[in-house]
Formats: C-alpha cells, structure tokens, sequence
C-alpha cells in the first residue's frame, strides 16, 4: 500500500485529462466524486455522471441539476450523461471557461472497457488524455468470487488505481486478503486504502498510469455483454404519496428481496417533515436527513440479479400512505 502525500496538483496542459471512476455497486463511487467536487486545490473539475437506472439519483445526491449541467461555486462542474457519453464531453470541452480535469463515474455494473475505448477509439483521442482509471472496492463485502460478476472482476482488472475503501468496516486479515488477491488479477495496480472514499486527489488525478498502447488492439471488444450475462436488473419507483415508516422499515428487514445488492434514493414519511436519503449496499443500509428544496416525493432505485420488478413496485405500493385526493381516486371518487 503506498503512503498519502499531501502534494497538490499541477496539471499540464497538453488534452484534457480524464480518469475513469468505476466500482461495483456500493463501493463508494459517489462519495468519491464529493470529495473531488469539494477540493480545496482550485482544480476545476468536470464530473459527469451516469446512473444505472431510470431515476439519475447520483445526481440529486450531488447537487441539484438544471439542464444537466450545473456549475459550483469553486469553478467545478457536474454533468448527466442523458444524450450520450461523447456529447456530454463535447459539452464540456465548447464551455467558454476552461476546466482543468474530467472524471467520468461509470455504473456500479459497467465492464470499463467501452468508456477506456470511446475516448481511445474515437475523436475524442485528439482532444483528452486518458489519465487513470480508479476501482473501488468495498473492503468489507468484495470476495473473489463477488456475486458472480464478470463486470466486478473486469473493474479490477482495467483498474490502474485500486482503492480499498471502507477498510475501517473489514478486519485486518480481510484487507490483506484482499490485496493478495488483487495483485494476482491487476499486479502493476496502485493500491489504497482509505475510509469514506477519502484519498489525496494527487494520487488518483495527473498520474498517468494508464497504457494506452495496450488498448489499441481491444477495439473489437468495444462492446460488453456483460449485463445480460450477469442478469442486472434496475428497478425505479417514483410515488407523490408518503411511505409509511413502520411498513417501510418491515420491507427493508423482512421483505426485501436477498438479490438486492444496492438501492439508493430519496424518501418521503408520513410522519416526518425531513428529506431522507436513503442508501444500501448489501446488508446495510444508511438514512441521512436534510430539508426539502422541493415539494415532496419519493424516488428510489433498486438494483441486483434477476428481480421482479412488478413484485418490488408491489411492496413498495403496499408501503405507501395515500393522501385524501390519492385514495379517492384509487377508489373511483371524486374528490371535492
């Protein structure tokens, strides 16, 4: 494991440099990309994000978004991938104010290797450098065999950077474990460990790991079929009626489906006047509260292997506290 520095960036100018942010699903991507939002070395980053699901949720947890694209007080930006990864970059590089980095955050089931080629194989080699890539890992929930994935292994084994993230919630032998294993698959990987995703930035950005010359030859292989073979399944649920925290509570300990391996998203109760964000990865889950800068709604995603999503949406439904307006409805009344 290599130490943390607390050197800063000096970025040259020579292509917009990019790194790639992939992990499997909770380990840590969008707290990562917070801390790169938030640096304090007056870098100006571009963030483009692009969420496994219908609902952008990443987004929202980020900042909030207007046209897709919104800009920070620290001269840093984020963007939604909705039209497309090349049109997103484009987007960034014609912004009359010159940003300095991009960072691209990959789906939590995403083989790397179509995002490595598009700015490789395409236009975009004259106009970006490709910097690194970054693979999270969950220091307490990854095994070698971590859900039967070909997109998990795949991460590791495109990663240039490698960081072993919530080490605080694994053991010490666990952690060891884990970087044995990862040098067997990624031997020339850096490898970091680090807790809530917080790692100095110049040892993931300007570092210029990536071979590029050993992609040259994959270009066939642009595209993955990685979702069909591992059998991801994305579920959204959008409701303008509260949950009932007691039903919601069962459903998450007793009704959830064990294929869940990650949900997130943004929850209204009925007996609460707070904005709760909602987060789980495999067996835990965490709600933070914040006020509502908007009118109130519910919007959460699940993801995992082979679910159903009419049954989801069921439970879900079964949770829900209809309002006076919504119940007449659902009983073929008017409501006055």
């Amino acid at each position: 494991m290599e130490t943390l520095p607390s050197s800063t960036l000096d970025i040259p100018k020579r292509g917009m440099p990019v790194t790639i942010i992939t992990g499997f699903l909770g380990s840590g991507k969008t707290t990562l990309l917070n801390e790169i939002l938030a640096n304090k070395q007056d870098l100006k980053v571009a963030v483009l994000v692009n969420e496994f699901g219908d609902i952008n949720i990443d987004a929202q947890l980020l900042i909030s978004t207007e046209e897709d694209m919104v800009e920070l007080s620290n001269g840093c930006i984020c963007c939604t991938i909705n039209e497309g990864l090349v049109d997103a970059v484009y987007r960034v590089l014609e912004r009359e104010e010159q940003v300095d980095y991009m960072v691209i955050e990959t789906t939590g089931v995403a083989d790397p290797l179509p995002i490595i080629l598009t700015f490789l194989g395409t236009e975009l080699r004259d106009l970006t450098r490709l910097d690194s890539i970054v693979t999270l890992v969950d220091a307490e929930t990854f095994t070698p065999e971590h859900f039967e994935s070909e997109a998990a292994l795949k991460q590791i084994t495109y990663g240039d950077v490698v960081i072993l993230n919530k080490t605080d919630l694994a053991s010490s032998e666990k952690v060891e474990e884990l970087e044995r294993y990862i040098k067997t698959v990624k031997p020339s990987a850096r490898i970091l460990q680090t807790q809530q995703a917080k790692v100095p930035l110049p040892l993931i950005l300007d570092v210029n790991l990536t071979p590029v010359q050993q992609y040259q030859t994959t270009e066939e292989h642009r595209y993955s079929p990685h979702l069909q073979t591992d059998g991801f399944v994305s579920v959204p649920f959008k409701s303008y009626s509260p949950f009932d925290l007691d039903k919601f509570e069962k459903f998450l300990t007793e009704e959830i489906p064990a294929e869940v391996f990650r949900a997130k998203g943004i929850l209204w109760f009925n007996n609460s006047e707070m904005r709760h964000i909602f987060q789980l990865s495999g067996p835990r889950y965490d709600i933070q509260l914040e006020e509502w800068p908007s009118s109130p709604l519910n919007q959460i995603v699940f993801i995992g292997r082979h679910l159903d999503p009419n049954k989801i949406r069921q439970q879900l439904n079964n949770c829900l506290v209809l309002q006076p307006s919504k119940l007449a409805q659902a009983m073929g009344l008017k409501s006055f």
